[in-house]
């Protein structure tokens, strides 16, 4: 239906450019004067774009870009008789608003309550800037107007300029008519966009995130953290749940720009998880959201593919085995050589959970890891706590590397993972250190586990790492070969190829992270909402988050 819409808004405006058909206009002139004539044709063009516009809406079910659509083709149906006795483009319109009136059914996405206010809002504000400056350009005309029509007609003028339609008042000089004509027109049309986009704009969540709501994601990562490393980044305050509706299971996600983000698996038990993504795919349909899922890993891919969503695997996330690592062996060698570098400077690194630490380390900690953050806007959101050193953070562990003077020079942190993992979350260190302190922090935290009782340890995630790993084997086709030279190419600008190398550097195993989606089409708007909500684009930085630190995985975390 949408794409109905949208072909029939293409249509009323290529008529609306064509020529009327020998005849017909003689004919219409006995009943219309030129001027609403041309009026009516300018008004089919604009009906026309504004149709194609809210084929978006109406393919995201939004119930007031149905009612939109529907009054602009019962529009079009008088403008195609106005403008050129165009019957055939007036049925056209005709069966596409009883199109639109037998599916109404389908629409039925609600809109944000407060759009319906800044709408009016918007459209009056334009129209009355429009109308005060076509009437000052009349105005500064005064001695150029033919006759001596009073300040009504000229207010007449203007208002009627809005619309496109000449008004009373008649110039001595055509570019003075023209010059109102377009202001007044011009902000006529502002207006009419304004209100149109505010009517559309996907809403936000009216119920925020709660303090019970903490708690009980708390209570299954409890039960269930071990299923996911990204589980503990549910607790993200800018991040929403849909629940079950006996609390076994949520999906956190974050609307953006008309967007449900959701991020890793679902929360709970596995069981319930079907459950907890149909309430969430439930709610995206009724508030019009498009839902997408970054970084699943694969049981949560699988549940989402029943749930009717597309998969693509997005990349690898690098998993140390704490056992099985060591230092030895040639293809450690730089890793060796790194940590022992840094060792014979004199550097030290301590690994303690955070609520071990001493309020006063803890605070020079915090202020440690905003030093070295590496400029002002704090990046992260699907892999990433975005805080450090808050209270509920306690079970978090910190590598906190010191020189030989007992100066901070690098904090990492690790949120939970179950009881025997951790998942990187944060990665700072002083730039004016010895090379090597990143290799030097990870290592030590790799030694110290398994007197901690970890088994497993979650580093960065590569996206795509398979197009450069295959790249470099032997029979690499020509397709994989140009694909790994775009992607070298985008590594100048997000860190792509950096992150795959320090993860390889450790010989992790690599674990597929996916990408969730409806339809291929939506993967535009999909990017887009990442990008902000990883703050690579403005508008998706997360507020009040507590103290602030740097993000891992897919939004360059290696930034030591």
């Amino acid at each position: 239906m949408a794409r109905l819409v949208q072909l029939a808004g293409l249509f009323d405006v290529l008529t609306a450019v064509l020529p009327p058909r020998h005849g017909r206009l003689p004919v219409l002139l006995e009943f219309v004067p030129m001027a609403g004539i041309l009026s009516a044709r300018a008004a089919t063009a604009a009906a026309g774009a504004l149709l194609i516009y809210l084929g978006a809406g109406l393919r995201r079910g939004k119930h007031r870009a149905w009612q939109l659509a529907v009054a602009l083709a019962g529009a079009s149906v008088v403008l195609h008789v106005v403008k050129g006795l165009d019957i055939g483009a007036a049925v056209v319109s005709a069966l596409l608003l009883a199109m639109l009136i037998a599916t109404r059914g389908r629409f039925h996405a609600v809109a944000d309550p407060r759009n319906r206010w800044r709408a009016p809002v918007a459209l009056a504000g334009f129209a009355a800037v429009g109308f005060l400056l076509g009437f000052v350009e009349i105005a500064v005309r005064v001695n150029h107007l033919v006759g001596r029509p009073g300040w009504l007609s000229w207010a007449e003028e203007s208002l009627l300029g809005l619309i496109g339609v000449a008004g009373p008042v008649q110039f001595q000089r055509p570019l003075g008519e023209e010059a109102v004509s377009l202001t007044t027109g011009t902000f006529g049309l502002l207006a009419i966009a304004a209100a149109t986009i505010l009517l559309l704009r996907p809403g936000v969540p009216a119920v925020p995130r709660t303090a019970e709501d903490d708690v009980r994601v708390r209570e299954l990562l409890d039960r269930h953290g071990a299923d996911d490393s990204l589980g503990y980044f549910a607790l993200r305050p800018d991040k929403l749940l849909a629940w079950t509706s006996g609390h076994h299971a949520a999906v956190a996600h974050r609307v953006i720009n008309g967007v449900s983000l959701a991020t890793g698996d679902p929360i709970g038990a596995r069981s319930a998880w079907p459950e907890a993504i149909n309430a969430w795919l439930n709610e995206s349909l009724r508030h019009g959201w498009t839902p997408a899922v970054l970084g699943c890993g694969n049981a949560g891919g699988t549940a989402y593919r029943r749930c009717g969503l597309d998969v693509v695997e997005l990349g690898d996330e690098a998993v140390v085995d704490v056992a099985d690592f060591s230092l030895e062996g040639r293809a450690m060698r730089s890793v060796r050589q790194a940590v022992a570098r840094i060792g014979r400077a004199g550097y030290t690194c301590q690994i303690v959970r955070q609520r071990d630490v001493a309020p006063a380390e803890l605070g020079a900690v915090v202020r440690a890891a905003a030093e070295f953050r590496d400029g002002t806007v704090e990046r992260g959101f699907s892999m990433a706590l975005s805080r450090i050193g808050d209270p509920r953070d306690g079970a978090c562990l910190l590598a906190i590397c010191r020189d030989g003077e007992s100066r901070i020079r690098g904090v990492l942190q690790f949120v939970p993972w179950g009881p025997d993992g951790l998942s990187l979350d944060l990665m700072r260190g002083d730039r004016r250190a010895e090379n090597g302190l990143t290799e030097f922090m990870i290592v030590s935290t790799i030694e110290a586990a398994a007197a901690a009782g970890i088994r497993r340890i979650s580093l960065n995630f590569a996206v795509l790492r398979s197009v450069f790993a295959r790249a470099e084997e032997l029979g690499a086709g020509p397709v994989l070969r140009l694909w790994h030279k775009v992607l070298r190419a985008a590594s100048r600008f997000w860190q792509i190829e950096s992150l795959y190398r320090a993860n390889a550097k450790y010989l992790p195993t690599w674990q597929p992270r996916y990408l969730c989606f409806p339809t291929a089409r939506d993967l535009p708007r999909i990017a887009l909402a990442a990008l902000r909500a990883e703050a690579f684009l403005p508008g998706g930085a997360s507020t009040g988050a507590a103290p602030a630190g740097a993000p891992r995985g897919v939004t360059a975390r290696a930034a030591s």
